[in-house]
């Protein structure tokens, strides 16, 4: 029961690319917006019943949970490591939402456990596999959506940190710094062999391998299961920092992981995809130099172009129009499902190309949707959602027992 002392109003605070504080009344809005979008799609035919999804507490990892949940029917399991509310502090935002998400499930009668803890851990994999055993039985699809700037690995305990760094050469690009909202020249130095190793031991392919291999080895992962991790390419000028970067060098061993767990999963009449989705908002996004101002310019051309998609759009897309619904997936010549496709069209990369020039931190708000870029940053903790009076006092620490 919330004591009105602990009620307090609660405004965003925002340190670099992060919100510290987090709306429990607002993510709730959030992720019911999101729910509201699936259910006015309609119902996904074969879609997974039981589906595991590896960092589910926000962005494409939620999206994936509430597109099988409300789209199919499905029972779910959320992993993810989110802080709960402490000391008047607020929680995470992720926290709230799988608060939420649990909720509104239970409300429509679907099955949801949620797990807080690290993901890289054995014991969560334990944790979660006895969950299945329990509840499920076994799982028919599983979304492994992590993003993490470091991972403990289980074995060797060693931590690994990853960095967003070149490789061979100083980058030099225009950036937006979002604090400031000025555009501005950001040179990066090259990552280090070890700094490049220690990103594809956080980012790669091994701790997916992992969970797959867990899951096979108990026993709770079906014949036919589907598998898919998600990934971004995006246009060439992010490639240095991203693609052909520390990033990119983990990003290409999870593709090669892809490969590896079809190979695994065939017997089972199971497969592994990768999904290359389309560059937006998310809390991991925010922290890529120069993709902050990329993502600005784009949202202003696909918008013109009606063609803009958010997590829970892209995410709807990848299981109806990819995955399940008697769909084939949009391949590409690597094997990667594309539903980054609209993103990079050649006339919607020829006008950012043709903007990204121009743009200056004079010019920023009319060249570009820098204005949708902050207003969906603040979504994602729960600040500006239509029909929340954020004036009103709210308990924090809701959640908790």
């Amino acid at each position: 029961m919330t004591s009105t002392e602990n009620l307090v109003v609660i405004e965003p605070r925002i340190r670099g690319f992060i919100c510290i504080t987090a709306h429990p009344v607002g993510c709730a809005a959030h992720v019911q917006e999101q729910i509201d979008y699936v259910k006015k799609q309609g119902p996904i035919k074969d879609a997974p019943k039981k589906v595991l999804v590896i960092g589910a507490s926000t962005g494409y990892g939620l999206a994936s949970r509430i597109s099988a949940a409300y789209g199919g029917g499905a029972a779910t399991v959320g992993v993810y490591f989110e802080k709960p509310p402490a000391n008047g502090k607020t929680a995470t935002a992720g926290w709230y939402n799988s608060l939420a998400f649990d909720s509104k499930a239970k409300e429509a009668g679907l099955y949801s456990h949620s797990i807080n803890g690290d993901a890289f851990s054995d014991d969560i994999k334990a944790q979660t596999i006895e969950v299945i055993k329990r509840d499920l039985g076994q799982v028919d699809m599983v979304v492994y959506s992590l993003a993490s700037p470091q991972r403990m690995h289980p074995k060797s305990q060693t931590l690994f940190k990853s960095v967003l760094k070149p490789i061979g050469h100083t980058f030099t690009a225009k950036t937006l710094d979002t604090d400031k909202e000025l555009v501005k020249e950001i040179s990066i130095e090259p990552a280090n062999e070890k700094e490049i190793a220690d990103t594809k031991e956080v980012m790669g392919g091994e701790d997916w391998q992992m969970w797959i291999d867990a899951l096979r080895q108990a026993n709770v992962l079906a014949d036919g299961a589907i598998t898919v991790a998600y990934s971004y390419i995006g246009p060439e000028v992010t490639w240095p920092i991203y693609r052909d970067g520390s990033i990119g060098v983990a990003k290409l061993d999870v593709e090669t992981t892809a490969k590896k767990l079809n190979e695994d999963l065939a017997a089972s009449g199971g497969k592994a995809y990768v999904s290359i989705n389309k560059a937006l908002v998310t809390q991991a996004s925010s922290a890529i130099p120069v993709v902050p101002l990329y993502i600005s310019l784009l949202y202003k051309v696909m918008k013109e172009k009606n063609t803009h998609e958010g997590c829970i759009e892209q995410i709807y897309r990848l299981f109806a129009a990819n995955l399940y619904n008697g769909a084939k997936p949009n391949l590409d010549a690597a094997g990667r499902i594309r539903i980054d496709d609209k993103e990079m069209e050649a006339d919607v990369q020829a006008k950012v190309d043709a903007l990204w020039p121009q743009v200056t931190t004079e010019n920023l708000k009319q060249i570009s949707d820098y204005e949708s870029y902050r207003s969906e940053f603040l979504k994602l903790f729960g600040f500006g959602l239509a029909g929340v009076d954020y004036s009103v006092p709210v308990d924090p620490s809701m959640g908790q027992n």
